[in-house]
């Protein structure tokens, strides 16, 4: 856009995104798919250089995938076979006390992740994953990338926001003013603060570090690989041992988490940091780069709702958890996929500004979930040092002798073996948590119900995910064709459209379509299944996952999340469609009641 280069010191946009981290690059990249003209703001001259967050759930490379990013993603990304193995060792070079197939790599899992997406998942911090975002960011006539800027101020008037930006260079500050701002700026959030977002839960729980280091420990991981190996030190009483290893490039890119005292200055020296690594590792023959340290807490701490005003606030600074699980920077960029469209249809004067309210309806409840998860998955840890005979105040060699316990003959070892191997099993709450990566529904928001109960799931709703047409659930996954090699539900939806899925007998729905978005002014795709001129059902999944009749319909928003569906083609049912989307998009009070209840 270039327009903030031009010497005015208030400049005008749609929409004011601060910070650029994964959430705020991912909600301009979408911005700008969208057509919607915007300043994304970064106090940092550059982007992340420790890697930070690194899991990448299914739902976040869909949302790539929908981007046209997912292969340019992958190309720098860790690849999902590769973060198979969990392992928990006495040191890296040392003993293994257990190893678990994580992240839907297990063959018993693996089928669920396969027919849940068209998406594996994989590994990649933002030290790698950022640059890559915001190559793309740069390239938008939509968007005016502000690096090294912090914004000093927010305020509110009856017409827009306005944000003061500084220079931290030259010092100079300008003004930004838009209709909306968004605040994706972390857990220190200015925005959050402008304007007074309560928080529910604990702050500062315990201190935490992590170093970033290089070293080829390819001998000791890349016959087990994975992405994390867990330290159980004899004599230390923490969850994690001495610390979790974590790979961020095989098998030379690494990072150590640990907690500390605060109170020892010396526990984040490098001096000290390389003296954990050394027994960590435990082969001092090993050459270590250490590249940065830095420090945390642990949180759990969840915003009561994300939004005030013509303000919104997403990732690190409306949900603060422990890194458990790995649903930090995959519900960030959820959250930008869920407002993002929104933010997009009102600009263009297509919904009412009461779409907006939806967001933090819908995903409040989702961050809430996330940051318990995450919590609760720390304590799932505990047992797996009980069952090694680890406890608190205990001694290096008290330890050692709990060990030889452990692999003693007779009931007491035999006890103390069958504790572990329940106590790695339960860490599948954290590694193979299939139904909280993949699984949330939206159960009140931008939807539309269809009179049926929420479908119950008859396995573990955290482990596994049910797929389901009911509305507020995410699409299911089907492969289809039409001669041109199969594509996925997801690649016939999205971008940043309504779409809307029928079959044989589905007819009336192409005509009550067109005419319903030349009224209201919206895109609409209709995806004909099983029709000769529409799409095969390629394996019948679609046939088993719709939930609905040949003839009816599945409307789904641009986020790929359904909004709406009739089971037949009643005649009554296709005169529904044209109130349904108008509901869908704010243009008639009585959705605006609905999200007052």
């Amino acid at each position: 856009m270039g327009h903030l280069a031009d010497g005015r010191e208030e400049f005008q946009t749609s929409v004011t995104v601060i910070g650029a981290g994964p959430a705020g690059l991912v909600t301009s990249l979408l911005l700008s798919k969208y057509g919607v003209a915007h300043v994304l703001v970064e106090k940092y001259p550059t982007m992340a250089h420790t890697p930070r967050a690194h899991i990448v759930n299914q739902r976040t490379v869909e949302i790539f995938r929908d981007l046209g990013l997912e292969q340019e993603f992958l190309d720098v990304a860790m690849p999902w076979d590769m973060m198979a193995n969990t392992v928990w060792h006495t040191s890296l070079s040392g003993l293994e006390l257990a190893r678990r197939q994580s992240w839907g790599n297990a063959p018993e899992r693996r089928a669920d992740y396969l027919k849940a997406s068209p998406c594996g998942m994989a590994n990649c911090g933002q030290h790698l994953l950022e640059p890559l975002l915001l190559e793309h960011a740069l390239k938008s006539e939509h968007a005016e990338v502000l690096l090294n800027h912090v914004a000093d101020g927010i305020a509110e008037d009856g017409d827009g926001v306005v944000a003061t930006v500084t220079d931290r260079e030259s010092g100079r500050s300008r003004r930004i003013r838009s209709r909306y701002l968004v605040g994706a700026d972390g857990g220190r959030s200015l925005v959050a603060e402008a304007i007074g977002l309560a928080y529910e839960g604990e702050e500062g729980i315990s201190a935490s570090a992590t170093v970033h280091f290089h070293a080829d420990l390819s001998r000791y991981t890349s016959y087990r690989p994975g992405t994390l190996y867990w330290n159980a030190s004899p004599g230390s009483e923490n969850f994690r041992g001495l610390g979790n290893l974590i790979c961020h490039r095989p098998w030379h890119d690494w990072a150590l988490a640990y907690s500390y005292d605060p109170d020892r200055e010396d526990e984040t020296h490098p001096d000290q940091a390389l003296r954990r690594l050394r027994k960590i590792i435990g082969d001092d023959s090993i050459d270590i780069d250490i590249r940065n340290i830095s420090t945390w807490t642990i949180n759990h701490l969840v915003a009561s709702s994300y939004a005030r005003g013509r303000v919104f606030c997403m990732g690190d600074a409306v949900h603060r958890h422990p890194p458990t699980n790995g649903l930090g920077l995959n519900t960030s960029v959820a959250d930008a996929y869920n407002l993002a469209w929104k933010l997009a249809l009102v600009v263009n004067g297509v919904a009412g500004e009461r779409l907006l309210d939806t967001y933090s309806v819908e995903r409040q409840p989702v961050g809430r979930q996330v940051v318990d998860r995450a919590f609760a998955s720390i304590g799932d840890m505990r047992p797996i040092n009980e069952a090694l005979g680890f406890r608190n105040g205990q001694s290096e060699a008290e330890g050692r002798a709990a060990l030889r316990t452990l692999y003693g003959p007779g009931p007491q070892g035999r006890a103390r073996r069958q504790a572990l191997a329940k106590a790695v099993a339960a860490t599948d709450y954290q590694f193979n948590a299939h139904g909280v990566e993949v699984g949330y529904r939206y159960r009140a928001g931008a939807v539309v119900p269809d009179g049926t109960p929420e479908p119950r799931s008859d396995r573990d709703p955290e482990l596994f995910y049910q797929p389901t047409t009911w509305p507020g659930a995410h699409l299911p996954h089907a492969w289809l064709d039409r001669g041109e090699g199969r594509v996925s539900t997801y690649d016939v939806a999205g971008q940043g459209r309504f779409t809307l899925f029928t079959g044989i007998g589905g007819d009336a729905w192409l005509e009550a379509a067109a005419a319903s978005a030349s009224r209201l002014g919206i895109e609409l795709a209709v995806v004909r299944i099983g029709t000769p001129d529409g799409y095969r059902d390629c394996y019948g999944d679609w046939s088993a996952l719709s939930e609905v009749d040949e003839s009816g319909c599945v409307l789904v928003r641009p986020d790929l999340f359904v909004a709406w569906r009739s089971r037949t083609a009643s005649a009554e049912a296709v005169a529904e469609l044209p109130g349904v989307l108008a509901r869908l998009l704010a243009r008639e009070t009585s959705f605006a009641s609905k999200i007052d209840r």
